[in-house]
């Protein structure tokens, strides 16, 4: 899962351990090919895709708050290029007692950018107050191990589970756990604190300005404590919601980092030598997503198993793959993604390719009867639903996501299933979706981190059904499943683990409340002459860029 660099070799991982150890003249010293000197001063205009409408990353999963935040924020640890923890906030840890208790010993002389000192209790208050009741991966899987959090003296906090927890340690980064300040936040509702709108972090990267549709300006932390970074001066984030007009602003050297690009433009991009790739599974907001269609299991139409398959087998994930992603990801075989081989099962029973016949034949069985025209299914039969009625459904997406809207319906019109569109703007369709249940199917990434406790837990466990975005979209209750998503998060044997993780998969292919469509990937493109880029969330700490020629 490392990242994949094309053209201007990043030294995205090796170098950049190098480069924040080093102040911005150092030359280099290893007798291996020398990797660029960093340039201190500059700013890198970044193109994203929406207005967050808020930079709390701790609040939300949402990838678009996470992609304007991150660089103002810091987790208690890092992931290194293995993907292995590296001390952040947290200088040191120790895991006791088998794993049911994690003691960490925070970093001394850190601020906060506002100067008042960051504390062990910012990071009691983050969790209890806001990650595990805002944060819908740490809600779901911390959320249901934790016994208690205590800050026992300024520096050192403490994390007690119930059992033997594994995964914490992959679960306390910037994009999993981001710390807020407990004194600007204590007292008041961590949704709608005004600081979410200029907020203050201990990241590299201090908030200048939020002009909400059209950018968001951070400055260089001078009192970051990685000595010498970050070396940029300024980041400006703008937005730009059309990714053709990106790549235009690209070329015409108006911005200089894009997080991703059309695919019929990439190959173009790819071999330019104006510009570099960097191709990475990792993305603000999580990693080893997945494209996934939730089924509404409280609509009638839906609960019927025999429903909920029809629409599998009419996917032809294939055509996602090559139509909407051009070949970047790969179709969806398994409810857990491929990038986390110790839990990916490729042996299950049962799976769901495309079959659109099998299809008809599932909804034909289920009482969908297709009229003589060959149209739109109607009932006949359906308990619950009067005889006659179409077999109409819509489908919820963000914009963005237009293009795997227009294929599902065209796919799903090709079995007798009438789809109405329903674009939503991320805060309406969070609404919409969790809030209000008013939707029949919809589209998520879900972004499975690496490993299933982070990301993959909370689709199905059912206390996690509730009012918080990107939880259990899908209402689906099975004790079975809880008890198995128990089960591994206490196991530590890696070998039973995985055997656990097979089960909870074969599980989800048989209840089918949702249907996995594609595994996806990002290609970063960048001005050439901007170096020591990273794949993460703080992308830009070490980056840097030679004035544009």
């Amino acid at each position: 899962m490392e990242a994949t660099v094309r053209h201007h070799s990043l030294a995205v991982i090796a170098f950049v351990v190098g480069l924040g150890l080093a102040a911005c003249s150092s030359p280099a010293t290893d007798t291996a090919p020398a990797a660029p000197t960093p340039v201190c001063g500059g700013t890198l205009v970044v193109a994203i895709d929406s207005d967050p409408g808020s930079l709390n990353p701790a609040a939300t999963t949402s990838g678009g708050v996470h992609t304007a935040s991150e660089l103002m924020f810091n987790g208690l640890v890092g992931l290194g290029p293995d993907l292995q923890p590296v001390p952040e906030l947290a200088e040191s840890w120790e895991v006791l007692e088998d794993g049911a208790l994690y003691r960490f010993h925070l970093r001394e002389g850190v601020t906060w950018h506002d100067g008042q000192p960051f504390t062990s209790g910012d990071v009691k208050y983050s969790f209890e107050e806001v990650l595990l009741k805002l944060h819908s991966r740490t809600q779901a899987s911390v959320g249901s191990a934790i016994q208690s959090i205590a800050a026992s003296d300024p520096s050192t906090v403490e994390f007690r589970f119930k059992q033997p927890y594994a995964p914490l340690l992959q679960q306390l980064d910037v994009t999993e756990a981001p710390i807020v300040p407990q004194h600007l936040y204590q007292g008041t509702d961590p949704a709608k604190n005004p600081a979410n709108m200029a907020p203050i972090g201990t990241g590299p990267y201090t908030f200048v300005s939020y002009a909400p549709g059209s950018e968001i300006r951070m400055a260089r932390n001078g009192s970051y404590f990685e000595a010498g970074l970050p070396y940029l001066d300024e980041v400006v984030m703008r937005v730009i919601p059309d990714r053709a007009s990106q790549v235009n602003a690209l070329r015409g050297g108006e911005v200089d980092w894009l997080f991703g690009v059309p695919g019929p433009e990439r190959a173009v991009l790819e071999a330019d030598p104006a510009f570099g790739t960097l191709q990475t599974p990792i993305n603000p907001g999580g990693s080893n997503c997945i494209m996934t269609v939730s089924f509404n299991l409280d609509r009638p139409v839906l609960q019927d198993l025999r429903v909920r398959q029809a629409i599998s087998f009419a996917l032809d994930r294939q055509q996602f793959v090559d139509r909407v992603l051009f070949g970047e990801g790969r179709a969806a075989d398994a409810p857990i993604s491929s990038g986390i081989p110790f839990a990916y099962a490729d042996d299950l029973d049962n799976v769901v390719s495309y079959d659109p016949a099998q299809a008809e034949r599932l909804l034909d069985e289920a009482g969908w009867k297709r009229s003589g025209d060959g149209g739109v299914r109607s009932s006949s039969g359906v308990q619950g639903v009067p005889d006659g009625t179409p077999l109409a459904i819509n489908f919820v997406a963000f914009p963005s996501f237009n293009q795997y809207a227009e294929l599902y319906r065209a796919q799903l019109a090709a079995v007798g299933i009438d789809v109405t569109l329903q674009p939503l703007d991320p805060p309406v369709f969070a609404d919409t979706v969790f809030a209000q249940r008013n939707f029949d199917t919809n589209i998520i990434s879900y972004c499975n981190g690496t490993d299933p406790e982070i990301g993959v837990k909370r689709m199905f466990l059912s206390s996690n059904i509730s009012k918080t975005p990107f939880s259990n979209a899908s209402a689906y209750r099975n004790p079975q499943m809880d008890a198995l998503f128990g089960e591994a998060a206490t196991t530590v044997d890696p070998a039973q683990r995985s055997e656990v993780y097979r089960q909870i998969q074969q599980l989800a292919v048989d209840d089918a409340p949702y249907t996995w469509v594609v595994e996806t990937t990002a290609t970063r493109v960048f001005r050439s002459g901007c170096e020591g880029f990273g794949p993460s969330g703080h992308f830009a700490k070490t980056a840097f860029c030679a004035p544009p020629q």
